[in-house]
């Protein structure tokens, strides 16, 4: 980035956040892969994520906004332009209704909801970003999801703007919503959305936590046997189709539990994760998963949809050919 320098003592002087240079992303990515921003600068309320959005859309910085880096793999080249860490999490709750800035992780929002008495958000629990990026994928887990329980969210338009939104406006559907720009189907580098939550409330119901905790012992019991934890992944890899069977499913009918490029291997586990245990590379974990997606293709006649995104310089556009 050009001026870099001068950008970062911009944000100081302007906005009091500090920027950090060609800070490498692996440590921000629940993947551990990726190498650096330009300018990376952590935000920690929504007053500091609305200054800095403003001032990179004032100015034409290239900009994205992370949360806590899962369902994303960053090139190993980096990314150009400004990263925004949020961790804007201010929370508070009225009532039934629970409020919460965009970067609170979705795990502190099912623990905190359930020891106030308020139930809806347990399946938070297996959800391992925030919540703004769990209200612009509609993130849901365990027969639950965003839709079911948001009441409205303050959005940054791209205009500047800024608007108090319902689900209807938001047009949630599976694992997507009016936020969220949809991947072409040969590109796996979709452009950033342009509107930005900043906040959320859900409304939920009053319950014990007793009652709540029976739930929340129910999703960590099903993780620790289904999901590979401890172990560097980005969650499920693609969605599940529309209808027929799952994408774990297809990807184990198609023997691909095990397979591996490099240091990225299809977990044993749960055949829709890729984990990086052997300090793979993003190039690893990009190749492995266009291999899945053409081999699920040539066996079962299904073209699978990722969920995660590849962001980034990447050093060589994704060239997918047919599987012999």
């Amino acid at each position: 980035m050009t001026d870099a320098t001068a950008i970062a003592a911009d944000l100081a002087r302007r906005i009091g956040v500090r920027a950090q240079r060609d800070e490498p992303l692996a440590r921000h990515t629940t993947m551990r892969v990726g190498g650096p921003a330009d300018l990376l600068v952590t935000v920690r309320n929504a007053f500091e994520l609305r200054a800095v959005v403003r001032f990179a859309r004032t100015r034409g910085i290239p900009h994205i906004v992370l949360g806590r880096g899962s369902d994303i793999v960053v090139a190993n080249r980096g990314i150009r332009g400004l990263v925004i860490l949020c961790r804007a999490e201010g929370t508070r709750i009225e009532g039934d209704t629970y409020v919460a800035e965009a970067g609170v992780p979705m795990a502190r929002v099912a623990t905190e909801t359930a020891a106030a008495g308020l139930a809806g958000l347990e399946f938070g629990l297996a959800i391992p970003g925030t919540v703004g990026g769990a209200v612009w994928g509609n993130a849901g887990a365990h027969d639950a999801d965003i839709a079911a329980v948001l009441r409205s969210a303050t959005i940054l338009r791209a205009t500047g703007e800024e608007a108090i939104v319902g689900p209807a406006e938001l047009r949630f559907g599976y694992r997507d919503s009016a936020l969220k720009i949809p991947p072409d189907a040969n590109d796996v580098t979709p452009p950033a959305p342009t509107d930005l939550v900043v906040s959320t409330s859900f409304a939920l119901r009053p319950s014990s936590f007793d009652e709540v905790r029976v739930g929340l012992d129910a999703i960590r019991a099903w993780r620790r046997a289904h999901q590979p934890l401890g172990v560097p992944s980005s969650g499920s890899v693609f969605r599940n189709p529309s209808d027929g069977p799952a994408a774990g499913w297809l990807i184990d009918e198609s023997g691909l539990k095990g397979h591996r490029i490099g240091g990225a291997v299809v977990s044993e586990k749960h055949a829709n994760f890729i984990v990086n245990d052997r300090k793979g590379s993003a190039s690893d974990v990009r190749d492995l998963a266009l291999h899945v997606r053409r081999e699920v293709e040539r066996r079962h006649g299904v073209r699978l949809a990722f969920e995660i995104l590849f962001l980034g310089d990447w050093d060589e556009p994704v060239i997918e050919q047919d599987a012999s």
